[in-house]
């Protein structure tokens, strides 16, 4: 018989990619990114651990049975709420905890999201678990008004699960006698990603630096109507063309190959309006590229080189600061990326163990 484990994290199979999803020799999302590393967080401290991939709702029942664990982790809002009528009886020793990965900025573009949570809340055995302090407030704010509850019951029903990320850095070398310096801006084209913007603060950026820009971005996902956004960037280059300054669109690659095109930019971005962790920033970071973000938004990285969203100055200065000071920009940020691994663990092995 199957050895029992702690903790079952249950993600869906994408069905807008490829055959082979969610894999770690096929194409990668953060979603299944996020998940690995804390499976393999928790069974390095001792708690047994598995990852599974369903293809929808019905697959559930069959890989609780499978793995028989004491909590079931549904990543992402994918299961009906309806369904858990049904799993809470065929599992009623099973805890069931439903992670958010977004603050409610984006949680608005999902018209399903507030419903759903309001779903989930109404069983006994299943706890909402949002992975940033802001929205874990708002969270609980919406579920103790919806369901009368005190706050002593309101905070174990929606509970603080913080990202991971695991410790593997590398140093890279620099050309920075090159005529041009590559800016990456990866991650899913959306409204709220801020790409625009972005691509204009690096222009500003480059050309402070007598250098020509090549803005690097992914084309192969484009959600949350982010179809605008594209046709921007694309029109923007298209007229810089002649200026020397280039769009470069990059598919969805697997993780090893996506660290390794993180690793031959000579700067990152991750500016975006709404984040909660920001595993791409922290892929940047673990290849030896500076960053630049928004330390609002991502929280373990340093106010030195952060920016706010809407200013493009202000993102184009932080750009010449990581730019020119790269081995500050290293040290401080994998600091608070140390600092921030070490809290989450602490946190996931609290609740898990305690």
């Amino acid at each position: 018989m199957r050895k029992k484990v702690d903790i079952l994290f249950i993600l869906k199979r994408r069905e807008d990619y490829s055959a082979v999803i969610h894999s770690a020799r096929g194409l990668s999302t953060g979603l299944y990114n996020s998940a690995k590393f804390m499976v393999d967080m928790l069974n390095e401290s001792g708690i047994s651990s598995e990852l599974e991939i369903a293809v929808d709702n019905n697959c559930i029942d069959r890989l609780v049975t499978k793995h028989r664990p004491k909590y079931v982790i549904i990543e992402a809002f994918w299961v009906v709420p309806s369904k858990f009528s049904v799993l809470c009886k065929l599992h009623p020793n099973v805890k069931w905890i439903v992670r958010i990965h977004s603050e409610m900025p984006f949680m608005a573009n999902e018209g399903m999201a507030m419903d759903w949570m309001g779903g989930y809340s109404s069983y006994k055995n299943v706890v909402l678990a949002p992975n940033a302090p802001r929205m874990l407030e708002e969270v609980r704010t919406y579920i103790q008004t919806r369901n009368s509850m005190i706050r002593e019951h309101v905070e174990k029903k929606v509970i603080y699960l913080p990202n991971s990320y695991p410790k593997e850095y590398r140093d890279k070398k620099f050309n920075r006698k090159k005529y041009y310096v590559d800016v990456g801006c990866f991650g899913a084209v959306r409204p709220l990603k801020n790409h625009l913007l972005q691509a204009v603060a690096a222009l500003k950026f480059a050309q402070k630096n007598d250098k020509k820009l090549r803005f690097h971005i992914n084309g192969g996902r484009v959600e949350n109507k982010g179809d605008p956004v594209m046709h921007n960037l694309r029109g923007m280059f298209e007229n810089l063309y002649d200026r020397g300054h280039r769009l470069v669109l990059h598919t969805w690659t697997p993780r090893e190959e996506f660290l390794k095109l993180c690793g031959k930019m000579d700067v990152g971005m991750q500016v975006s309006f709404s984040e909660t962790f920001n595993i791409v920033g922290a892929d940047f970071i673990s290849q030896g590229v500076p960053l630049v973000g928004d330390h609002d938004e991502i929280p373990w990285m340093s106010s030195l080189f952060s920016a706010e969203a809407q200013d493009c100055d202000g993102i184009a200065k932080a750009l010449d600061r990581a730019y020119h000071m790269t081995k500050i920009n290293l040290l401080i940020n994998r600091y608070g990326l140390d600092r921030y691994r070490d809290k989450t663990k602490q946190i996931w092995i609290k609740y898990f163990t305690g």
